[in-house]
This record gives structure tokens, C-alpha cells and sequence, in this order.
């Protein structure tokens, strides 16, 4: 592979020397493949191109952020038009309030909102606001629950943190630390139990779609347990829609389940590709934020007008007739073979689905909380990662991500990709 790909090594190696791990996000490593990470020149459509001039077809889509597929057309007018008339201000511009409204016209839970950079901005700060409105300093999330790097949320967490101690980080404090409880995820009679218990919790975050430990959705319970316990109690209810926002449709994951939270975590889609995230929910909750009331965030970058501008154009042709319906089609185009090959040969692993949102898990056979991933066969994971990549084709790295379909994936690299598949596991 190494000589396959002699540029990609050259500038990995060199960005080694000067970047810690060649990288500026840790899971683009490639850590544990012993393989030189994908360095890449460009993206269309449903493709990307590498530096040696390889072609693979893209499940990653950053990260689920392009739902459109690469350099879309009309997102890219938008976003130029914008830079011509100034990329960065640091100050109020027209359009944050267009893309605020056309938000909140899909998100009924949210009345006020605010942008920020990224999706750690955005649960950071939601935490924050949380704390400084119910005057508590408890949180509670679940294992497994990625909500960015922020030093609270970095506590059983997934995705790229699973290979550090109790998926946290160094350099957090024990009395930072102690601010925070990690629950496992769909345990209802537990973690009701725990929230009956104390009167300190500020607020109870979680994707309630999980996209950071594979896919791994909330049960309905679980999900309505969580809106009851914390009315109760006066806290607050937080869904990290970072993933599903947009994704699983035009109204996320609450409009799947129909529980209202108090506030709501966006990113990803929201930008268009660029980076874009915001926060929001009830008008009493955001109004304690500056500068109307005592708890403070700010961002030179934040509402930057060429994300807000790619961000609209990326919402409004979500809003298409047919849209979700015609990428749900396409997805099950690639995953319903898989769904029945495994079935039909009894195989190790199941494949979970929500939407446009798949992962194989290797070694079991459901996953519905963290702690059901102990027996992940990653060993096998690796090599099915190798085996894709090797014919074209990528998925994230990591046996605790999800994948992604785009509007613009073509039924031709759909059907080869679901061939590819079936083809690896007829030799497991």
C-alpha cells in the first residue's frame, strides 16, 4: 500500500514531524491500521479523490456533515457569493437570522437559538447555560455518548476516546471530574432510579441516536423516562442532535420520538460543510445567556457568514419533496442485502440502521448500550476496513463510528460497495 500511495506518505510523514500524530483530529490517524492515513485532494459527489490520484467512494462524508455529497453545487455558489462580499466580520450580518429561522421553523422545541463553531462549542455551552439557569452543577450523561472534547463531557466517552482509560482524557481535574456522572445508555430502571435520587442535576445530555458508538438509537422509554424524570426534578433535558439533526430528518431525532427537550445541540449539516454548530431551545433558558443575561459565550467566528450562507442553501434543498424518502431508498439499497446475508448465514455481527445512518458491528449480534461492545471483534473490523479501502471505498476508521449516505450517492457505487461487503463476509 505504501508505494501504492508514495505522495500520501511523503506528506504524512512530514506533517509527523510537526503536527502531533501527522493529524489534527486523532481517529484521521489511521492509529492501529499500519497503514498511511488518506490524505485527500478533493471530493464530488459521492467520491473523493486522494493525493496519488485514488478514488474512493465516501461513507464518512465528514463525519455525516455532507448529506449532500461533496462540493454541491448550489452550497458552493452560496459560499462564494458570500466570500466576495467578505469571508469573516466579528460582526452581526444578515443572514444568521435567515438561517435562525429557517432552524426553528423545523425545530419546534427551539425558540431561541445561537451559533457557535463547532458541536464541543455547542454542548459546552449548553452545559454551561444549563448550570447557570438551575443554579445545579450535576451533570449526567451516558457511556458510550461522544458530545465533543469539552474537559466535563470527556467521561466514558466514544468514538476516538475509547482507547484511553475509562474513555477520558488526561489533564482533567478529579474535582472537575466529580461534576459529572456517566450512566449506561437504555438502562431505564437504573438510571431512573439514579435521578430519583438527587435533587443536583442541572441537566441529562445524550444523543439520542447514538452516532459515536456505531449506531445505537434510545428505546422510546428510555427516551420518555428521561423527559419525566427530569421535568420533576427541574432539570434540564439536552439532545445532542450534532448527528441527527437534519440528518434523520427535517425535524432530528426529537421528531422521530416525539420528546420535546428543554435544549438542543445542532452541528454538521447545519454548516453545509463548513464549520457551523448552534445550540437552542426554550426562550426562558436562552435568554440567560449575554448579553441579556449572566452566562457568558462568545466567538469571533461564531455565525460566520460563509457557513451561515452554505448552511441556508444546504437547509433549503432538504426541504425538497421526496427528499428523505429518496436517500432512505438509497440506503436501504446497500444495507437490506447485507441485513439478510447475515441473517441467512447466522453470521457474528448485525448491521444497525437509523435513516441514512449504518454500522456493522463485528463480534455481536445487538448493541444497545456501550457496554454490549465488549465483545467487538476489532481484529475483524480492521480487516474489513483494509479490504473496502484497498477497492475503493471508505469508511470512517474506527469499529465506533457510523456511516453515511448522501443524497448524491450513485446506485452504481452503491451496488459495487454493497458487493464488496457481501463478498467479505461470505469469507469470515
Amino acid at each position: 500500500m505504501s508505494g501504492q500511495r508514495f505522495k500520501s506518505d511523503q506528506i504524512y510523514q512530514a506533517a509527523c514531524r510537526i503536527m502531533p500524530g501527522g493529524v489534527n483530529s486523532p481517529v484521521r490517524a489511521f492509529r492501529g491500521f499500519e497503514m498511511t492515513p488518506l490524505v485527500v485532494a478533493s471530493g464530488k459527489g459521492d467520491t473523493l479523490t486522494d493525493v496519488d490520484g485514488k478514488q474512493y467512494v465516501d461513507f464518512c462524508m465528514s463525519w455525516g456533515a455532507l448529506l449532500l455529497g461533496h462540493a454541491h453545487p448550489g452550497v458552493v455558489e452560496a459560499a462564494s457569493n458570500q466570500i466576495k462580499q467578505g469571508s469573516s466580520f466579528g460582526i452581526a450580518t444578515e443572514i444568521e437570522p435567515l438561517l435562525a429561522a429557517e432552524v426553528i421553523r423545523h425545530f419546534p422545541t427551539i425558540d431561541k437559538i445561537r451559533f457557535v463553531s463547532s458541536g464541543t462549542e455547542a454542548t459546552m455551552t449548553a452545559l454551561r447555560l444549563a448550570r447557570g439557569f438551575t443554579g445545579k452543577s450535576l451533570i449526567v450523561k451516558f457511556n458510550g455518548h461522544y458530545h465533543g472534547h469539552a474537559d466535563s463531557l470527556l467521561i466514558q466517552a466514544g468514538s476516538g476516546v475509547t482507547h484511553l482509560p475509562q474513555a477520558s482524557s488526561q489533564g482533567i481535574p478529579e474535582d472537575l471530574i466529580r461534576h459529572t456522572v456517566s450512566l449506561p445508555f437504555n438502562d431505564l430502571e437504573l438510571c431512573r432510579d439514579f435521578l430519583r435520587q438527587t435533587d443536583q442535576i442541572a441537566a441529562v445530555i445524550l444523543e439520542p441516536i447514538a452516532g459515536n458508538m456505531g449506531v445505537v438509537p434510545a428505546s422510546r422509554e428510555f427516551m420518555e423516562m428521561l423527559r419525566e424524570e427530569t421535568a420533576k426534578k427541574g432539570s434540564l433535558l439536552i439532545f445532542d442532535e450534532v448527528i441527527t439533526g437534519f440528518r434523520i430528518g427535517l425535524h432530528g431525532a426529537q421528531g422521530h420520538y416525539g420528546v420535546r427537550p428543554d435544549l438542543t445541540c445542532l452541528g454538521k449539516i447545519i454548516g453545509g460543510g463548513f464549520p457551523a454548530a448552534a445550540f437552542g431551545g426554550r426562550r426562558d433558558v436562552m435568554d440567560q445567556l449575554a448579553p441579556l443575561g449572566s452566562v457568558y459565550q462568545a466567538g469571533t467566528l461564531s455565525g460566520n457568514p460563509v457557513a451561515m450562507a452554505a448552511g441556508l442553501k444546504a437547509l433549503q434543498e432538504l426541504k425538497k419533496p421526496g427528499f428523505y424518502d429518496a436517500i432512505q431508498r438509497k440506503t436501504d439499497r446497500l444495507t437490506k442485502p447485507i441485513q439478510e446475508k447475515i441473517q441467512k448465514m447466522g453470521l457474528p455481527l448485525c448491521l444497525q440502521q437509523e435513516g441514512s445512518m449504518f454500522t456493522l458491528f463485528f463480534g455481536v449480534r445487538k448493541v444497545e448500550r456501550r457496554e454490549d461492545l465488549k465483545a467487538m471483534d476489532e481484529a475483524l473490523f480492521r480487516q474489513f476496513f483494509k479490504y473496502l479501502f484497498e477497492n475503493g471505498v471508505y469508511l470512517a476508521p474506527s469499529a465506533y463510528e457510523a456511516s453515511f449516505v448522501s443524497s448524491v450517492h450513485t446506485e452504481e457505487n452503491l451496488d459495487r460497495t454493497c458487493v464488496l461487503i457481501l463478498q467479505f463476509l461470505e469469507n469470515i
